[in-house]
């Protein structure tokens, strides 16, 4: 501890005599304290105490605005009080000692506000600055200065906590627990009555929300079109009080008398978007985040393994086409997710609202899965999904995305200590297949319903079945491979035509010449297609992706989601083989489709009288009293034991004297098809059907893997074309709707991006409980 003369500080700022004893009585002084290493906190009336600086940028901060009148002894920079005798010891420092109670709310200021300059000038801090003008703070400092306050003041005497942290804390309560506004009202009122007297508690939700405002956590509420039409935003929208395409109005009818009405207008349905440039710069406020968004360039490992999407292929076509994008590795690649839930929970009301969130992937692979990194940008209102005219509410992010990529936002990096631009692209979309149709614009119904062979989907529509089957697996084999010749096996046909290739950006551009837009709003009636259209093939929108300048190079653009494809062929395999009723694809229907192809007589039904006797194939599990092979099963899956975590309790879905299994979630069937599905079949069933499903088991197994090798997947691509082929010799055709299909594309998509843990829905849905 040391005692500063301070008979300087009432000098004339502008002479050197000012200067040598700012150097010399205090700088010197402070930074050959202990601990002190290059930085100490600023006493300046625009930092005051709160700020850590280096030395020259303390120099220059207090020849132009002083030391802070109020800081009289100066006990952050060593200083000891003069008379001790009177004083506690635990009171020399009493707001540091306030700090140290409320550790994270401190780091939280630090980390928000240290990367703003709080009103002073450009960094290299030039020598011939008038210091006889005087400035405002601006808005952040402003900002900065009344969170302080709060930050300074205690809640009530001795209490260890500030009333800051305290509104903080009540908040991170109310969102994890649900609690109300009225709710939070009647406990500040209470809380205020029993704390004692002199106490700075809130007595309103109302009054705390406006200080947490200045965190800069506020998003915009922009009013929607009730048939989700347009936006009422920009100079067209913004002013009017009916849709123009529609014309609904934008406003609830009210209640009341006219004179209410006039008053106050509720809008019918608001959008609710959080800004993205604001949060982009608490990234390169924090050291840790700072450091961890350049670990794709810097610390990752290039050894040919797929670990991490910046291993993968999209990635590496994307910095070679941007070159000045992948220069600076702090720009952001991200991916964009959306999907829809029922804020209710299980309460039995049907309402959908659709969050869309941004997933930054510069992070490491220990970070770039949680959540706490993840942004959320927009909230579409329900009650219904927006469907085909999403595109509307995306209007906002897409602009502000459009501004990232061509003009940036500027950012202070804390760690290299500099202002730098910075730039964001949207790698991906990641979305179950309906929301695939959404925010790609290809429909994923009918006979085009793959998106990856588009217009050269092979598809055939059954006719007691009244829907659609994708059997053409075997275009993927080799030309010169048997089957490809072989009818009676398959579907009766020959098969000569090769593999689609899916389309790239260039090749959907020219599509979309030859497409006429649709009008957006769910009150629009659904027009013919026109000669234009069917050329178009299944297109019923133009993305507003494409709007992005970068899109259209884009090497994988929207991502087929490895979860819902597991679950959906999981339920196909375990309707069939145990013959539940609605969900087992071999039925009437199926086996009269079989008959009216020709193929499989073996399982053509037999008419007798008014009636049709099914043959039982031999994919179906017995249900006799001598073997009950489907009771076998579900008395194992009834009975097993697993680990901790591993999975939820199976054996609670399990239905032994019924032989059925409801209520499975999607990662009961990622475990059940990957781990179990093999050891539960391979006695029951016969060769040739148990060996084609083991193969599937292990080809979903394979993917689903941390580390990805491009060899391991070249094998995986051909190999589940000869496995979808051995199912077709096997299955009827109904087994094969467009979600087993799809399993033929995903070695393709882990080749081009890497692995599925960075694309799947799993984190996304839990991100909405």
């Amino acid at each position: 501890m040391v005692n500063y003369q301070k008979y300087w500080v009432n000098f004339d700022r502008r002479t050197p005599e000012f200067r040598k004893c700012l150097d010399e009585l205090f700088l010197d002084i402070a930074f050959s304290q202990p601990g002190v290493k290059n930085q100490i906190r600023c006493p300046c009336p625009k930092c005051n105490n709160f700020m850590f600086k280096f030395r020259n940028e303390v120099h220059h901060h207090v020849r132009q605005w002083g030391i802070v009148t109020s800081y009289k002894t100066w006990v952050h920079h060593g200083e000891i009080l003069q008379d001790t005798s009177t004083i506690d010891v635990s009171d020399l420092n009493e707001i540091d000692c306030e700090r140290e109670n409320d550790s994270a709310t401190y780091e939280m200021l630090y980390n928000t506000f240290r990367g703003e300059t709080l009103g002073e000038t450009p960094r290299d801090f030039a020598t011939n600055v008038d210091e006889n003008i005087e400035e405002e703070p601006h808005q952040g400092a402003k900002r900065f200065q009344r969170l302080m306050r709060d930050y300074e003041q205690s809640l009530y005497p001795d209490s260890g906590i500030s009333r800051l942290s305290f509104i903080v804390k009540l908040f991170q309560m109310k969102c994890r627990y649900g609690w109300s506004n009225n709710s939070v009202d009647a406990l500040l009122l209470f809380l205020k009555s029993i704390f004692p007297k002199e106490n700075s508690c809130l007595t309103s939700f109302y009054d705390a929300r406006k200080v947490i405002q200045d965190l800069g956590l506020d998003y915009e509420k922009i009013d929607a079109c009730v048939n989700d039409c347009i936006l009422f935003r920009g100079q067209e929208y913004a002013d009017l009080d009916e849709c123009p395409k529609c014309k609904q109005s934008r406003w609830v009818k009210g209640r009341g008398n006219e004179k209410d009405n006039l008053r106050k207008k509720v809008p019918q349905k608001i959008l609710r978007y959080f800004p993205l440039k604001p949060r982009l710069p608490r990234i390169f406020m924090c050291e840790e985040t700072a450091r961890a968004i350049r670990w794709h360039k810097e610390k990752r490992l290039d050894d040919g393994v797929l670990k991490h999407p910046a291993d993968s292929m999209a990635w590496k076509t994307f910095d070679e086409e941007h070159e000045w994008f992948a220069r600076d590795a702090r720009n952001i690649r991200l991916g964009v997710s959306s999907d829809g839930f029922n804020p209710f929970g299980n309460m039995n009301i049907s309402y959908s609202t659709w969050p869309v969130v941004l997933i930054p992937y510069n992070y490491p692979p220990w970070m770039a899965l949680k959540h706490s990194n993840w942004m959320l940008s927009l909230l579409i209102p329900g009650p219904k999904s927006p469907g085909n005219s999403i595109d509307v509410y995306l209007e906002p992010l897409i602009e502000e995305l459009k501004e990232l990529w061509e003009g940036g936002v500027e950012i202070f990096d804390v760690v290299q200590r500099r202002n730098f631009k910075l730039s964001a692209a949207v790698l991906w979309t990641i979305n179950d297949y309906p929301a695939y149709s959404m925010l790609s614009g290809w429909s994923t119904k009918g006979a085009l319903a793959c998106a990856c062979c588009h217009r050269e989907t092979s598809s055939k529509r059954l006719k007691h079945g009244h829907k659609h089957c994708y059997m053409g697996h075997r275009r993927y084999l080799p030309h010169d491979h048997p089957w490809r010749r072989n009818k009676s096996s398959f579907d009766n046909t020959r098969e000569l035509g090769e593999a689609p290739k899916p389309l790239s950006g260039y090749d959907v551009i020219e599509e979309f010449k030859t497409f006429e837009q649709t009008e957006f709003g769910n009150n629009t009636k659904k027009r013919k297609k026109s000669e234009h259209d069917k050329v178009a093939g299944n297109w019923k929108k133009k993305s507003i992706f494409f709007e992005l300048p970068y899109w259209k190079t884009l090497l994988l653009r929207h991502n087929l989601d490895v979860m819902h494809i597991e679950k959906n062929v999981f339920d196909n395999i375990l309707g069939t083989l145990l013959n539940i009723d609605g969900k087992t694809k071999d039925n009437l229907n199926a086996q009269l489709d079989l008959q009216l192809m020709g193929i499989k007589r073996d399982l053509h039904p037999r008419r007798v009288g008014n009636k049709f006797v099914m043959p039982i194939a031999k994919y179906t599990l017995s249900k006799t009293r001598k073997e009950n092979e489907r009771q076998l099963l579900c008395q194992f899956l009834k009975e097993l034991k697993l680990p901790d975590s591993y999975s939820s309790n199976i054996g609670r879905c399990v239905h032994v004297e019924d032989c059925k299994i409801y209520g499975l979630k999607s990662h009961d069937c990622h475990v059940l098809i990957e781990r179990l599905l093999p050891l539960a079949i391979r006695e029951l069933l016969p060769k040739e059907v148990c060996e084609p499903l083991i193969h599937l088991s292990i080809y979903f197994g394979e993917l689903c893997s941390k580390e990805l090798k491009v060899d391991v997947l070249d094998k995986l691509e051909t190999q589940i074309a000869i496995t979808l082929c051995k199912l077709e010799t096997v299955f009827s055709p109904a087994f094969f709707d467009v979600m087993v299909h799809l399993t033929v594309h995903l070695a393709h998509e882990a080749k081009l991006a890497g692995p599925v843990q960075y694309r799947w829905m799993y984190s996304v849905e839990r991100l909405a409980l």
